[in-house]
């Protein structure tokens, strides 16, 4: 796998982003970057580098790559909801409407320009509701806006169709917007969760413990739709608002809101709302499970985006191909870092791991080829083995520990 220079073995390493990944990559031992035209065993690419080399690209046994060849099955909005459909679908005939039922956490969307017509029959059902358009391949908020009239739409069919002489006319996805949702001091927010998978056929799914709200700068309000900075949570957005303040920034750690959520509603109703959630990351891989071409040499670390209603019900808004890892704090530097450095740690180029983990670091394994469960043992509050999904969404990260543990005499590469 490694090889031999300058008297040591290494892992060689191309990286096609300027962020956090770099630092981690560099400060990993016994790890080189190569140039462009040198041979690599681990590419850290974007999707545009994966686009134009990954079919010609010959990988030998040990090589691993960021990204799926057709990753954008789950991560492009629109491709996204077809599959969840046609997945709850097929879940209705083959089991039930029970068990399709466990599929509703997205909204109500429609493709446009594709699905107009049924975009529109839906509209005139409920007069009066809000909507949101996002421009399919877009990200960061850009080409967003809410609306309530069909004549908004309409003036943006006129817009859209002065572009027919251009070769890709933008496809658009129209999406129930949630009136109702979970309000802190006031502010809308949404969830950023980290999903790894290290492979579809079978199924593996890792989930990462850290992760964070994304707050709005202002208070929600439904009287008016035209404010950005409002009903927009994305960190791109809400830095240009005239009152962001670049220390702070609009961010609690997952540890943080979960202790907060706690704290409000008790301890069983916040451990179903994370169960829901866990149900939302599993079933979403399994509606792209027989589309996405599974290959070896591939990984995923997906940024989920989740927005609770006021009745602690998780949305599925959308799921990102390339979260970002540009940080906008020290805080949200080091806990990405972490979530970098354990991915590495995951795919283990190194060859250090036996594979049967249950956990590597900050990643707790939630499913492999089905639901893994972990043995807790409390006498006190259960008097039996309590057995439970295997996942820590916002619960104590204390990788620092379990790596030392995990990896001796391999102790983690850098300690924040």
């Amino acid at each position: 796998m490694a090889k031999v220079r300058d008297g040591r073995s290494c892992i060689r390493y191309k990286c096609g982003l300027i962020n956090t990944i770099q630092d981690v990559l560099r400060q990993r031992p016994n790890w080189v970057e190569v140039k462009d035209d040198e041979e690599w065993d681990f590419n850290w690419c974007d999707v545009g580098w994966l686009r134009e080399n990954f079919d010609h690209t010959y990988m030998e046994e040990h090589v691993r790559i960021n990204h799926f060849r057709n990753h954008y099955e789950l991560t492009r909005k629109n491709l996204m909801v077809k599959n969840l459909k046609r997945y709850q679908k097929n879940l209705e005939r083959d089991f039930g409407r029970t068990e399709a039922a466990r599929c509703d956490f997205f909204p109500s969307t429609f493709a446009l320009p594709s699905e107009y017509h049924l975009f529109v029959e839906e509209f005139n059902r409920s007069p009066g509701s809000t909507w949101i358009m996002k421009p399919v391949g877009k990200s960061q908020g850009k080409g967003i806006f809410l609306f309530r009239k069909l004549k908004q739409i309409m003036d943006w069919k006129k817009d859209s169709s002065r572009s027919e002489e251009q070769k890709d006319v933008e496809n658009y996805v129209a999406q129930r917007y949630i009136e109702n949702p979970y309000l802190i001091n006031g502010r809308k927010f949404d969830l950023r969760v980290y999903v790894l998978v290290t492979s579809y056929v079978p199924l593996k799914v890792w989930l990462y413990r850290d992760g964070f709200a994304r707050f709005s700068s202002t208070r929600f309000s439904l009287t008016t739709i035209d404010d950005k900075y409002m009903h927009l949570t994305n960190v791109s957005v809400q830095k240009t608002a005239p009152d962001y303040n670049p220390e702070k920034g609009c961010k609690w750690q997952m540890q943080q809101l979960r202790r907060y959520l706690t704290a409000k509603h008790g301890r069983e109703m916040i451990e179903t709302l994370f169960k829901e959630m866990d149900n939302i990351f599993v079933r979403s891989l399994q509606s792209v499970q027989k589309v996405i071409i599974n290959d070896k040499h591939c990984i995923e670390l997906y940024g989920y985006d989740i927005l609770l209603d006021q009745n602690l019900k998780p949305w599925l808004i959308e799921v990102n191909a390339s979260p970002s890892h540009t940080h906008s704090s020290q805080e949200d530097y080091d806990m990405k870092y972490r979530l970098l450095e354990d991915t590495l740690n995951v795919v283990d180029m190194e060859g250090r791991l036996t594979g049967k983990e249950k956990r590597v670091g900050g990643y707790d394994l939630m499913w492999n080829n089905g639901p893994v469960y972990r043995e807790d043992v409390n006498l006190q509050t259960f008097g039996s083995l309590c057995f439970t999904a295997n996942t820590h969404l916002g619960c104590v990260n204390d990788r620092e520990k379990q790596l030392c543990q995990l990896l001796k005499p391999f102790p983690p590469q850098r300690k924040l």
